[in-house]
């Protein structure tokens, strides 16, 4: 039986290589799909979650990965030879930036090696984690060739972008079109025969480097226009202007114009990294990709803006930063999850900490913090009172920010939280 009959019987055993954030609502969506499907990770402790079937990712329900487990679908593994066995690898790896924004592809590295020295014939190779256009066929491909295989017969080669929300109500793996580029035509042919049995659109490219470049244009895209938002959050202040109100009446044209909204800074695993993994990229082409570097200084430097804010409305009630106590509302980087990954948050708590500060936070999806050496727990929103200032970071529905201004005794928002009361408690609320 062929690669591509054993992936339309849906016999072909798949593993996942890296069960994170990507990787296990992906191996979920496989199994799910009827594949025979094991996750592996160096994680001891995630791979013994997924063995109780307990999710330790807020887009896969325990109930659900528990019945695959259960059913023998599913499985963990911290063993590299399960690789040997596997008729798919799909890799979804972290693709960090280094202390000088520059790509770290070294996880991606370790991965093709594991695959490279296991690879039996015939294999399909798939790539989710993003990086730089052309690292598919610059790098992978020619490890892979080095190992003694032929492409296109011992194993096929693709690229496909993830596409993870964390919290979308909406759109989850399945029902998100995924882009697809494979190596060659033949690669492209198996890669999409495998994902048409577990995702509903597939969107097929030219080439893998066209598809890592959408994966990048997709994030550029979002990373500076809210930076361009930001700034136009420093230019409304300048000016005595809300704006909030500004952004909602702009939004009002039905044509040529989509809302972005100004905040603390960039969080997560993709807007704050990979517009920087393009513009790295072309300047090994001598290109300045100018408005991505524009951009990152200004979203970067939005938890400095914050502090000063802090700072200023402290100063105006005669306080100052330094032995002041000051509560962080929301530590996550979006609204309504748990993942706290370069949330500008924590930026601004560190900077505030520096001046002196005795700052605390209070968050209900993050119920313990580790910053550096400190454990810290969750404050009760109820405690605002206490503390000279509260600085509102992240926005989760189910927080009620009318009593929160109630209580508190001044409130920084970055997040337009606090527009329903703002009139009634305008001494007391700054807002970005």
């Amino acid at each position: 039986m062929t690669l591509l009959e054993r992936i339309q019987a849906r016999q072909a055993r798949v593993v996942v290589v890296g069960a994170g954030y990507v990787g296990l609502p992906l191996a979920v969506e496989v199994a799910a799909a009827g594949f025979p499907t094991t996750a592996y990770d160096k994680s001891a402790d995630k791979v013994a979650s997924l063995a109780r079937g307990v999710s330790y990712v807020n887009d896969v329900p325990s109930t659900r990965l528990a019945a695959l487990v259960r059913a023998g679908a599913l499985a963990g593994s911290t063993d590299p030879e399960v690789l040997a066995d596997a008729d798919v690898i799909i890799i979804c790896v972290p693709t960090p930036l280094n202390k000088t924004k520059d790509p770290d592809n070294s996880f991606i590295v370790d991965a093709a090696e594991m695959i490279a020295t296991r690879m039996r014939r015939p294999q399909l190779v798939v790539l989710e984690s993003t990086t730089f256009p052309g690292f598919t066929r610059e790098v992978l491909l020619p490890r892979f060739v080095q190992a003694g295989r032929k492409p296109d017969e011992d194993f096929f080669l693709a690229f496909s972008p993830e596409r993870v929300d964390p919290g979308n109500p909406r759109y989850f793996t399945h029902n998100t079109p995924k882009v697809l580029g494979g190596v060659s035509p033949p690669s492209l042919e198996i890669a999409r025969a495998m994902y048409a049995c577990f995702i509903e659109t597939l969107v097929p490219v030219s080439s893998t480097d066209s598809a890592e470049m959408v994966k990048l244009l997709e994030n550029t895209f979002r990373a500076v226009n809210i930076g361009l938002v930001n700034e136009v959050a420093i230019m409304c202040a300048r000016l005595g202007l809300d704006t909030w109100e500004v952004i909602q009446a702009a939004a009002t044209k039905p044509f040529g114009f989509m809302p972005f909204y100004p905040g603390p800074g960039l969080g997560g695993h993709c807007l704050p990294i990979d517009p920087l993994y393009l513009s790295w990229k072309l300047k090994t082409l001598k290109y300045n990709a100018r408005f991505i570097t524009l951009a990152d200084e200004i979203n970067s430097a939005m938890p400095e803006l914050i502090e000063v804010m802090v700072a200023d409305a402290l100063n105006e009630r005669q306080k100052s930063v330094r032995g002041s106590q000051i509560l962080i509302c929301g530590v996550t980087y979006k609204r309504d999850i748990d993942d706290v990954r370069e949330s500008p948050a924590l930026d601004i708590m560190e900077l505030l900490q520096r001046r002196g500060a005795e700052v605390a936070y209070s968050d209900p999806h993050v119920p313990t913090l580790r910053t550096g050496e400190r454990e810290m727990r969750s404050t009760a929103i109820e405690e605002a009172g206490r503390f000279d200032c509260v600085v509102i970071t992240t926005d989760h529905s189910g927080v009620d920010y009318a009593a929160l201004c109630e209580r508190a005794q001044l409130v920084v928002d970055t997040r337009n939280a606090t527009r329903a009361v703002r009139a009634k408690h305008a001494a007391k609320i700054i807002s970005l």
